[in-house]
């Protein structure tokens, strides 16, 4: 069960070694040119040609996924509540999550890692249960955050480590000879899925802050900086230093790169997506636009 990248390279490694009876996906949402466009597992799915269920609300329709016949259910970044009817109906059920449980429990780990300002995260293999990520932990690899990671970066990173260590655990845990440790409810914190309100870049916010969230949202969804009624994405940005008494959303340089107050110091925005345009450098989308002029202040 999964939807996004992050559980391709799960799935197509347990197929190599394993027989995969169903793969589970949420319903193909996005739509391109008029046609829904399938989810990066639909299309794994698909080419593997494996037997693909999509329902809308699982906790409602959850028949072929009961009677599927399979041993062991694995989920990855699904997406919906698995309802205590279906993990019931498993041996084991094993989920691939993109934390250091009970750190980060719920649907937006790596991106509130990069958001918090986090040194490291990691993986865990733990088990499914009807409290949300509050299984035993089977098996955890730590990462050290490198200063270039963000969200797309880290989303690949890790689905990697999750792959390599759910293969090296999963038989394991199937035989009984891993017995998974408990997580301390007292350490444990929530990274709930990420509001469309947090994608808006406050430039009342830190710097620190500000490109925190600007890692954690890139590639996808973005955060953004809302200009009239222009929504221009920012990808990529980096703290300036810099004293002065100018109020916050103050456009400070516009001459080959842009340059913006903030609550106690200034950012450069170093990549950034005007709408129905191509990504550009800082420098680039200087060159030639107008939405920014040097001493205004952004509302």
């Amino acid at each position: 069960m999964g939807t996004p990248t992050f559980a391709v390279p799960i799935l197509n490694e347990l197929y190599k070694k394993y027989e995969i009876v169903l793969v589970v996906s949420q319903p193909n949402r996005v739509k391109k040119k008029g046609v829904f466009i399938p989810t990066p597992v639909a299309e794994a799915a698909s080419m593997l040609n494996l037997k693909l269920f999509q329902p809308e609300r699982i906790k409602d329709d959850y028949d072929a996924i009961i009677n599927s016949g399979a041993d062991i259910l694995i989920t990855a970044a699904y997406g919906q509540y698995v309802p205590s009817k279906i993990l019931n109906s498993f041996k084991y059920c094993l989920n691939v999550h993109g934390s250091l449980l009970p750190y980060h429990r719920g649907g937006a780990p790596i991106q509130r890692c990069l958001i918090n300002g986090d040194e490291k995260t990691g993986v865990c293999i733990m088990e499914m249960t009807k409290r949300l990520d509050a299984g035993k932990v089977y098996a955890f690899k730590e990462y050290d955050i490198l200063p270039e990671d963000n969200n797309s970066i880290l989303f690949e990173k890790l689905s990697m480590i999750g792959r390599d260590l759910l293969m090296n655990c999963i038989e394991d845990i199937y035989n009984g000879n891993n017995q998974g440790v408990s997580q301390n409810e007292e350490e444990a914190t929530y990274s709930p899925n990420i509001s469309p309100e947090e994608e808006i870049i406050d430039l009342n916010n830190t710097s620190k802050n500000i490109v925190n969230q600007i890692r954690g949202l890139s590639y996808e969804p973005g955060a953004y900086l809302k200009i009239d009624d222009i929504k221009l994405k920012v990808f990529k940005a980096r703290e300036i230093s810099y004293i002065g008494e100018e109020l916050p959303g103050t456009v400070l340089d516009t001459k080959k790169r842009i340059v913006l107050k903030t609550k106690d110091s200034a950012i450069e925005l170093l990549e950034v997506l005007y709408p129905g345009k191509r990504i550009l450098s800082g420098k680039d989308f200087s060159n030639g636009q107008k939405i920014f002029v040097t001493g205004d202040i952004l509302k």
